[in-house]
């Protein structure tokens, strides 16, 4: 798996989600960026831009690293939306500034039609799993998982929950509050899944403060932290490889 580097602190949580989604998929159909070049029409340095979040990606080459990994695409551009609704916004936002008066204000085009409110929802969303598809999300058809998809309008925001029933099952451990393995979590998500991988990082020895369901800055920084100590790509984000290594 590549050893990715920490993603730029500037950049939005749109883009973010994005790229953790391209550089998953990429890790694992195993392509190099050299392989990403031969296959797609960008070139390896741009992978190495986008997937670094040194620049936005564009629309059409997440198009074609779905189409080489053999994913389904329309998750991927959904994001790609919601990252470029937040760009749109900025831009209008900067634009909005007063301008000395000598100058004569640009024409601008207008935002995308996306409001700030929805893309904060389709964020929090897609980082609590709603959007999460076959391609990320698999449960074992049973209806026994617990998580933010099919319980967040359940779940009870508020309390704290135990770590005392964290045992091993079947092979792999578990805090007996949800079985995912390849949801996403990141700030902003809520649930069951939120929970169990509260409890997780505390049993590995990493700290995510109260283990109240909520993916918050500290959640953030316990599961950062947990991911430079074993090897994983470091972007603060739970997605299916730091499961496989919290339920280890």
């Amino acid at each position: 798996m590549t050893r990715w580097k920490v993603l730029p602190a500037g950049l939005d949580d749109a883009e973010r989600q994005l790229v953790a989604q391209l550089r998953r998929l990429k890790d694992r159909a195993g392509l190099s960026l050299a392989a990403l070049a031969a296959r797609t029409s960008y070139s390896s340095s741009s992978w190495e831009r986008y997937l670094n979040g040194k620049k936005p990606v564009p629309r059409a080459a997440a198009e074609e690293l779905a189409e080489v990994c053999g994913a389904p695409a329309e998750r991927l551009l959904v994001l790609h939306e919601v990252a470029e609704t937040a760009r749109a916004q900025r831009t209008a936002a900067v634009d909005d500034e007063p301008r000395p008066p000598h100058r004569t204000p640009r024409s601008r085009r207008p935002a995308h039609a996306l409001p700030a409110v929805a893309v904060a929802a389709v964020l929090v969303a897609f980082g609590a799993g709603f959007l999460s598809g076959a391609a990320w999300h698999r449960d074992d058809g049973s209806g026994a998982t617990q998580n933010t998809a099919s319980g967040a309008s359940a779940f009870p925001s508020g309390p704290t929950y135990g770590c005392d029933r964290v045992r091993r099952e079947h092979g792999v451990v578990t805090a007996g509050y949800s079985t995912s393995s390849e949801v996403l979590l990141d700030r902003g998500s809520t649930g069951w899944d939120v929970v169990e991988a509260q409890c997780l990082l505390r049993r590995h020895g990493f700290d995510g403060g109260r283990v109240d369901g909520v993916y918050g800055e500290k959640t953030g920084r316990a599961a950062l932290a947990f991911q430079k100590r074993y090897g994983l790509a470091p972007d603060g984000i739970v997605g299916p490889d730091t499961w496989k290594k919290l339920r280890t």
